[in-house]
């Protein structure tokens, strides 16, 4: 199951959300602990963001990834813009650190 987290979670989003530009990248091996499917940033850009506010637009994606979220992904650092966003600032920042849970 593990094995294809990434690529799961970038077939729910593109068939979902339907985005021009969707990159969804495997940080787990910056954190600490075992290797694992477990931390994703997720750059995504739809025109169905289109009037939404930044929090609508989280939550559609915690919603179509929960099945993920509740089966081992950890940490989802989410940047998600409509086409006019990406097209005046296509910089995507870099994931924080992870605090391994502890903090």
């Amino acid at each position: 199951m593990h094995a294809m987290m990434q690529e799961q979670i970038e077939t729910k989003l593109k068939n979902a959300l339907e985005p021009q530009h969707c990159v969804v990248e495997n940080e787990s091996h910056l954190h600490g602990g075992p290797a694992t499917e477990s931390h994703f940033k997720v750059t995504l850009v739809s025109p169905q963001f289109e009037g939404e506010p930044a929090v609508r637009r989280h939550q559609r994606v915690y919603g179509l990834l929960d099945d993920e979220l509740r089966g081992g992904v950890h940490a989802l650092a989410l940047h998600l813009y409509t086409p006019g966003e990406w097209q005046a600032d296509s910089r995507v920042p870099d994931s924080p650190d992870c605090r391994g849970g502890s903090a």
